[in-house]
């Protein structure tokens, strides 16, 4: 049994958290705001600095959103305090990686450059220095935000198994595999 949803979050100096009558939080901070509707059968008490989410019964229905909730108060908690950061590095020959704005170019081997616009709530900046390969870094206060658009950059080219060629997040693991043996 998951007991998540127990857990107090900590709420750190510097960030504001409203709870409007329809269970509607709303975080705000230095890095931004950041807004959730939680479910009309959790109660949000605010106690000595620290939320707490309670739930009504031990449903089966009551005891699965209760620890999302809490998890989802926590990370924005946690991103308008500190943010998120997620570096996507480009493996293969002459892949590259650069940006106008929030527009993302790429060049993945295909026969075309792939345009992407990121939105306005997630920071971007590409790197390509000599001896490592191209990077891409996404900063953001939504952690839902920054993990889909990285996915899906990820998505245009995931890396294969045999050279090892691809877009991967950093510090990613690539198995290996053999390959035809003559």
């Amino acid at each position: 049994m998951s007991r998540i949803g127990k857990a107090p979050i900590a709420i750190p100096a510097g960030v504001e958290i409203k709870v409007s009558d329809s269970n509607l939080v709303t975080v705000k901070g230095s890095k931004g705001t950041l807004t959730q509707q939680v479910d009309m059968d959790l109660s949000l008490k605010m106690e000595d600095g620290e939320l707490t989410v309670s739930r009504p019964t031990d449903q089966k229905r009551h005891r699965s959103v209760h620890g999302l909730y809490r998890s989802l108060i926590a990370n924005m908690i946690e991103g308008v305090s500190n943010g998120y950061e997620l570096i996507l590095e480009l493996h293969g020959v002459g892949y590259r990686a650069g940006n106008k704005g929030q527009l993302l170019e790429l060049t993945l081997g295909y026969s075309h450059p792939i345009y992407f616009a990121i939105p306005p709530e997630v920071k971007l900046e590409t790197k390509m220095e000599k001896g490592n390969p191209p990077t891409i870094i996404l900063n953001s206060a939504d952690k839902q935000l920054v993990g889909q658009i990285a996915a899906k950059i990820r998505a245009f080219r995931k890396p294969e198994p045999y050279k090892g060629k691809g877009v991967r997040f950093k510090g990613e693991e690539i198995r290996r595999k053999q390959g035809k043996s003559a």
